[in-house]
């Protein structure tokens, strides 16, 4: 805490105050070392600790999504952090018990990577699943100590030295529990069925674990299957339309037309699929112009392709049968590649005529509506892919190629080879890539550990009706995914991860999972953690009553999606350590509605039939100032660790400070992106200053008040004061509401408003004169500082959640003694109802226009050199007849005020008012408004050195010849 000024014998000058005001005695500027200060005391005084745990109020819990242990912190970090830390504080404040557990996802895939790329190919052949792990353990927790401390300097409240890790063994054997309840609920099962399949990660994904860039292009393929038998009674309509069954069915015959972006899939083709309820057309084919003639004379398409099909392929298609999808079940076609004949099934309403043919390539193994067509007519679920990308021997002549790189171009040559390619193009659309990899994705059949999700759906969408979801939009969202969602693969191909606690019979392949091998292996690793399944062999790990043959059983090797480890955190971290379940609030970026906020409602309603949560907060993500994606190709990218504490490369960056990024934070709407760039930072920066400089002033003017001995009444306080505590109230109440509502940015909006408008430019402009120029002790002045006081403190209160570090400096730099040691213990602010004068707002309302019409004369004539301060100048006001509105309100002010104190002429800044009268006869301008008209003069009489009033008094008193005879009396 710096030190006071020492009192002085009587208020200084103008002049003498503004160098007053521009020594730092107080709330020094500089962020960069005073923030760490003010975290100091905190840390020192164990604050958060003492409010989250004695608080008299109910608990509140905001549980926090776990960030990825991985990489430096960025903006979107800073966004949501500082958003949950602003609602928590608030609580806090409050008097709520508060508590805010962070927590960190430690396990999977990019974190197993760095450790192996940081090792040297004779270190890796050596590796071992358990030091793999000991080396991934040891990576995520140094992770999270640099995200950790990059957090706390934002001045972030939590339980920093109990967070939650998904990979502690309590956290493990939690999920554990989880898994197992599951399991006993028969709501997980093992099975073959097309994923998303990594090749670069070679591993299953989920679909969180996805993402779907601009720009992607695929291969555009339409090709002709032959026909070589048809079923009967389609036969005889062909015969009837002209075209007999052994023309049809021959070589160069009829041919069944498919459209695909995947040609790499054609090997693993079991199948053509058809809506039953389409329309199709059997139509004659012929080459248009110079296009080549295709190995097919007939070809079946949808009929309402017919004419773009002509265009796209360039071929005549003339009608010569028309049917129903469902009449084309059981033709028989050739693979056009491999030695292989299939049939034509009807598929569901994924076919449709929005692109393509209307008919639907189709291969079990690479798709999941591919998959079910499959299964509803018994065909194999082929999958020719192993899981690198690379195809197999059963793909025949193109076993050996890579599914993303040389597959496709090796499939079209030898397609186009046959004749039976009608048209290959590029097309450009949405396909999944890895998000952690980048690199795409494909659908590949393999056994897998799965959530039946249609077990508990019905239970999960009535779950997400009794959550409050802000904004309402989100209930919709999460509700859609929800809704059309298949079964959830939960199993990986890592070794970085929690188990899937399974045993699979050596020569049978039965799978040992019940409720005593579950509870023996959480047993276990709530005492070892999950290294202990690679650290023994089965029968270590296999329950007692299995021990005698444990030699045939195999342990798994699959461990969970990470999704479902932070999906567990419910159980890990709410139940675990007694925090409220559900959550009053999580809180995470819009993209959590298929990921965390998903996960963990879909465990939670699997195991206990309700939403973890209560409540669901969003926010958007954020962008530049142009509204692009930040990156570092761009140079756009803002680096939260610079703002805060600035820059060492080139450029110099000033350090703002913690609370210039959680000024910005609380400056945007976050219910959309939200934008960040130097132009914003400097602009917070100066609204930062403003509110600091005004908190100055206050404290300035504070340096010999003492509450209990200096302040006056509130019932008799002058007008403008009770004005100003009106204002207040008025603030506080706004202010509450919208932290209430989680809107921050009409808090900030309100208090750049109060701060420059009814404080900086209303109130201390006019209070001015009462602060310097009245006695030290004088009514006037202790007036005012009693509402310096009570605004200050109030303010301090109000700007606690979001300029935190700020707040606490002013609370620190209080010149008088206050019972609390620091500003989150006195609570939030609060104002008696005899502030709230609502019969104070109509008059003074039209006094401040009045104000605002005089000021802009008085700027006028300074900018034309006429007057240099407001004070040279004198008022002459005239009410127009009907004028009431105005007259009532001048009335009011002289009626309702101490004129000693509220002088209507210190209201407008000038040395004098008259009312109505002979024009002045130096007019220097006039101006009319709203039933008024003011006129600006030369002010009559002398300066006044001491307070810069014209009065004509000077010179009358010879102690101080150049005085008013005001300064005078304060003076002796």
């Amino acid at each position: 805490m710096t030190a006071s000024p020492a009192p002085v014998s009587y208020p200084p000058s103008y002049k003498d105050t503004l160098n007053l005001l521009q020594t730092p005695f107080a709330m020094r500027a500089n962020a960069k070392v005073r923030e760490p200060e003010i975290q100091a005391f905190w840390a020192q005084q164990r604050l958060y600790e003492r409010l989250s745990q004695q608080n008299p109020g109910e608990v509140f819990t905001l549980h926090d999504g776990p960030p990825y242990a991985n990489g430096a912190l960025h903006v979107g970090h800073a966004l949501n952090k500082i958003l949950k830390d602003i609602i928590n504080k608030t609580a806090l404040l409050q008097g709520k018990r508060a508590r805010f557990v962070p927590g960190w996802d430690c396990h999977g895939l990019p974190i197993e990577l760095k450790v192996l790329q940081g090792l040297s190919s004779s270190d890796r052949a050596e590796l071992t699943p358990v030091t793999l792990r000991q080396k991934a353990h040891a990576y995520a927790l140094e992770q999270v100590e640099g995200q950790k401390s990059g957090f706390r300097r934002w001045g972030i409240w939590a339980d920093w030295e109990t967070p939650y890790l998904t990979l502690q063994k309590d956290y493990e054997a939690a999920q554990i529990g989880v898994f197992g309840a599951m399991v006993l609920a028969g709501h997980i099962y093992r099975g073959l069925k097309p994923v998303h399949w990594s090749p670069s990660s070679r591993t299953a994904l989920a679909e969180a674990e996805l993402e779907y860039p601009d720009g992607h292009t695929s291969p555009s393929v339409f090709a002709a299957f032959p026909v070589v038998a048809l079923p009967e009674a389609l036969a005889t309509q062909l015969e009837t339309a002209g075209l007999t069954a052994k023309a049809a069915t021959g070589a160069g015959g009829l041919a069944v037309a498919i459209w695909t972006t995947t040609p790499w899939t054609l090997p693993a083709n079991l199948a053509v699929s058809v809506n039953g309820r389409l329309d199709y057309a059997i139509c004659a084919v012929a080459a248009r112009g110079d296009a080549p003639t295709p190995a097919a004379s007939h070809l079946v398409v949808a009929a309402e392709l017919i004419e773009s099909l002509q265009i796209s392929l360039g071929l005549e298609l003339t009608p010569l049968l028309s049917l129903k999808g469902s009449e084309l079940e059981g033709i028989t076609y050739r693979h056009p590649l491999l030695e292989r004949t299939s049939p034509v099934v009807i598929g569901g309403d994924y076919i449709t005529t929005e692109a393509g043919t209307g008919l639907v390539h189709t291969a079990p193994g690479h798709g999941v509506d591919d998959f079910n067509t499959g299964k509803k007519y018994g065909l194999p679920v082929l999958c020719p892919v192993d899981e690198a990308g690379n195809l197999t021997a059963e793909a025949g002549p193109f076993a050996g190629t890579n599914v993303l790189k040389d597959a496709n171009p090796a499939i079209l040559s030898a397609l186009e080879a046959t004749g039976l390619l009608l048209k290959q193009e590029r097309y450009e659309h949405r396909y999944p890539y890895d998000w952690r990899t980048k690199k795409p994705t494909i659908f590949r059949a393999t056994e897998q550990w799965f959530a039946s999700v249609e077990g508990f759906r019905a239970a999960a969408l009535g779950a997400i009706d009794e959550v409050d979801w802000l904004p309402a939009s989100g209930r919709n969202r999460i509700e859609a995914m929800v809704s059309d969602r298949g079964d959830w693969c939960i199993s990986r191909q890592r070794t970085w991860g929690v188990p899937i606690p399974v045993f699979y019979h050596r020569e049978t392949g039965e799978v040992l999972l019940n409720e005593a091998t579950l509870g023996h292996i959480q047993a276990l690793i709530a005492e070892h953690g999950a290294d202990v399944w690679w650290q023994r062999d089965e029968a270590g790990l296999l329950p007692e009553a299995y021990a005698a043959e444990a030699s045939h059983w195999r342990k798994g090797s699959d461990t969970m999606d990470v999704w479902f480890d932070s999906g567990s955190s419910w159980a890990g971290v709410l139940q675990e350590r007694g925090l409220h379940y559900p959550a009053d609030l999580y809180l995470e970026g819009s993209d959590q509605h298929r990921g965390w906020f998903q996960s963990s409602l879909l465990t939670s309603v699997a195991v206990n039939g309700h939403a973890p949560y209560k409540r669901v907060l969003t926010h958007g993500f954020t962008l530049d100032e142009k509204g692009r994606k930040m990156s570092k190709s761009l140079g756009n990218v803002v680096d939260p660790a610079v703002l805060v504490e600035g820059g060492k490369n080139e450029k110099q960056e000033p350090a703002y400070g913690a609370d210039v990024l959680r000024l910005w934070v609380s400056s945007v709407d976050y219910s959309a992106d939200v934008p960040l760039g130097p132009g914003i930072v400097k602009q917070l920066a100066d609204v930062y200053r403003k509110v600091r400089n005004t908190a100055r002033y206050l404290l300035g003017n504070l340096h010999d008040f003492a509450p209990d001995r200096d302040a006056v009444p509130y019932d008799q306080l002058p007008l403008l004061d009770q004005w100003m505590l009106q204002r207040t109230a008025a603030l506080i109440d706004s202010v509450t509401g919208d932290f209430e509502r989680y809107e921050f940015y009409r808090f900030f909006q309100a208090l750049q408003n109060f701060c420059v408008v009814d404080l900086s430019n209303v109130y201390l402009d006019i209070a001015k004169d009462r602060l310097y120029v009245s006695g030290a002790d004088e009514f006037r002045r202790r007036s005012c500082q009693t509402v310096l006081s009570l605004v200050l403190e109030r303010l301090a209160g109000l700007i606690a959640p979001v300029l935190c570090h700020m707040a606490e400096d002013i609370w620190q730099n209080l010149p008088y003694p206050v019972a609390e040691t620091s500003v989150f213990e006195r609570g939030w602010p609060t104002a008696p109802d005899g502030w709230r004068q609502a019969q104070l707002e109509a008059p003074m309302e039209r006094i401040l226009e009045l104000r605002s019409l005089v000021n802009r004369q008085l700027e006028s004539c300074r900018s034309s050199g006429q007057l240099g301060a407001s004070l040279e100048a004198q008022v002459q006001l005239e009410l127009e007849a009907g004028s009431t509105n105005t007259a009532e309100s001048l009335s009011w002010l002289a009626s309702s005020s101490h004129p000693s104190v509220d002088n209507l002429a210190d209201w407008l800044l000038v040395s004098g008012l008259k009312e109505g009268g002979v024009a002045p006869a130096e007019l220097l301008a006039e101006a009319s408004a709203n039933g008024i008209t003011v006129r600006i003069a030369k002010a009559e009489g002398q300066k006044c050195e001491r307070c810069w009033h014209y009065e004509s008094d000077i010179g009358q008193h010879s102690a101080h010849p150049s005085l008013c005879g005001r300064c005078v009396a304060v003076l002796s």
